[in-house]
This record gives C-alpha cells, structure tokens and sequence, in this order.
C-alpha cells in the first residue's frame, strides 16, 4: 500500500467540527518499523454538544520510507497493513502508553 507523507497541522472542517493531524511518528515492532500518525478532533458544532479525542492511525509497516514523491510533490512511502490481532494489540497498547490518545485505528 502506498501512503502519501502530507503536510500536519492543517485543519480540515467538517459538519460537527474539525480535526487535523498533528504528528508523524514511527516505532519499532518485532523488529520491523510501525508508521503512525496522531490527530486531534474537535466537535464544536454539533448539535449534541462540544467534545473532542485525541487518536492515533496505523497505515502499517514501513516497506519502503520516502521511496519516491507523488505528483504534488508529497514523500510517499509503502506499508503493509498490521492484520495480525495480537500484533495490533501490542501496538496499540504501545500507543496508548506513549502518546496523549484515547484510540488507536488500523487502517
């Protein structure tokens, strides 16, 4: 899979608030690279109330860091999803432990 390194801190509005992403990070797994990036939401204009989370994604293992740039110019990377349950609860204890987020999403 291909993932395109884009710019963070951009705010992207959407019907209830807005989230962005804020960090790009990477940690080490079974002796393989994880790739992850934690987010902020904010839900400020729904009409159930103000909110917000904090949250980190996993595009997968890095296959391939910055290998090549994509049209616009963006790094892009190849990864390998994390399927493995076990492997995924590892990483998302690791997560939950050493950064400010309340979830952890595979993707």
């Amino acid at each position: 899979m291909e993932y395109i390194h884009r710019p963070l801190n951009i705010e992207v509005t959407a019907i209830g608030g807005y989230y962005r992403l804020v960090k790009e990070g990477r940690l080490s797994h079974r002796g393989r690279e994880v790739l992850y990036l934690v987010g902020h939401a904010a839900f400020e204009t729904s009409c159930c109330g103000a909110g917000g989370c904090a949250y980190a994604i996993v595009p997968g293992y890095v296959v391939h860091w910055q290998s090549r740039l994509a049209t616009e110019g963006h790094s892009i990377s190849e990864v390998e999803p994390v399927d493995n349950p076990s492997d995924q609860d590892a990483i998302r204890r690791q997560l939950l432990a050493n950064e400010l987020v309340q979830q952890v999403i595979f993707g």
